[in-house]
């Protein structure tokens, strides 16, 4: 693979502009063997790369290792978290590999560290009590909202999933009433959620008010009068499950509808459940995912029983 301009030696490109910058990122990005969105994603990190390196007036051939690292520096000096930086630097890292594996550059970001991160969730679970409270609250809402925040607390779906859902998606496995699920970054509904008989009657309630209940119809469908009947949003569902935190209390940013997500998980912990039976509710290929959620239980444990209040009591 070549661009269009003269190379001197094996590591070595003379002259090239700024108008080759995104000629060379739209090279890397046809390379990538990955979905559109994620695709994307590294449009958009590296851009973000290519303007600073505009901005600095350093051509791409001579970068060094060096400014690789400074530019790390300027994104935590712009305010950006461990977790943006991480992306941002992987993206860099991975553009290099290209570069030197097509004989363009040197990969001068090999062994650039990404910034550690705690392994935890930046969304917060509600307490068992919260959630209560939750859903007796959404005992008053109409029946699309209640049939959806009652959905979401008792499988875990995601809001993408619950957009996804159609109404031929209801159906039974092994005798039990299950809903087909279009999972994050799959191609097909390859995996399911159960529908126990306390999260299937809100969704049967809602859809008998409806008329419009062919096969492939949306499960949940907008009522508003510029979109009725079409399927609903993710914004539309995070509204709705943040309208439902903020009525009973919770307003924090680390509050949100994947909170009811990673709610499930814990709960299910924290009712005796097993690492696998959280991990196969929430679908995770991998149970070092799922492990994260006992530190929560951990916390709880630590915030309950504390060595603090023990010293209180003796002095």
């Amino acid at each position: 693979m070549s661009l269009p301009v003269v190379i001197t030696s094996e590591y070595s490109l003379i002259n090239i502009l700024d108008s080759k910058r995104e000629q060379l990122l739209s090279l890397f990005i046809a390379s990538l063997d990955i979905k559109d969105a994620s695709k994307e994603t590294y449009r958009r990190c590296l851009r973000q790369f290519m303007k600073w390196t505009s901005l600095q007036c350093i051509d791409l051939q001579h970068l060094t290792r060096e400014s690789i690292i400074t530019y790390k520096n300027t994104l935590f000096e712009q305010g950006l978290s461990s977790l943006s930086v991480s992306a941002y630097i992987n993206s860099v890292r991975l553009f290099f590999e290209f570069c030197e594996a097509s004989k363009i550059f040197p990969n001068i970001a090999k062994g650039i560290r990404s910034p550690k991160r705690k392994r935890a969730f930046r969304k917060q679970p509600l307490t068992l009590e919260q959630g209560k409270k939750l859903l007796e609250f959404a005992e008053a809402l109409d029946l699309r909202e209640r049939a959806i925040i009652n959905l979401l607390l008792r499988t875990g779906l995601r809001t993408i999933e619950v957009v996804r859902a159609n109404i031929e998606d209801l159906t039974f496995k092994g005798g039990q009433r299950v809903l087909l699920v279009h999972g994050k970054g799959r191609s097909e509904k390859d995996n399911f959620v159960i529908l126990t008989e306390k999260t299937y009657k809100p969704i049967e309630e809602y859809l008998a008010s409806r008329t419009d209940l062919q096969d492939k119809a949306p499960l949940f469908t907008s009522g508003s009068n510029n979109s009725k009947g079409n399927r609903l949003t993710t914004r539309t569902i995070s509204f709705i499950a943040k309208e439902g935190l903020k009525a009973i209390g919770i307003n924090g940013k680390e509050y949100t509808a994947h909170s009811l997500r990673h709610t499930t998980a814990v709960n299910i912990l924290r009712a005796g459940g097993t690492l696998e039976n959280a991990q196969h509710t929430l679908r995770h290929s991998s149970p070092v995912t799922t492990q994260i959620y006992t530190e929560t239980l951990e916390e709880e444990r630590r915030l309950k029983n504390s060595g603090e209040a023990l010293l209180d009591s003796m002095y």
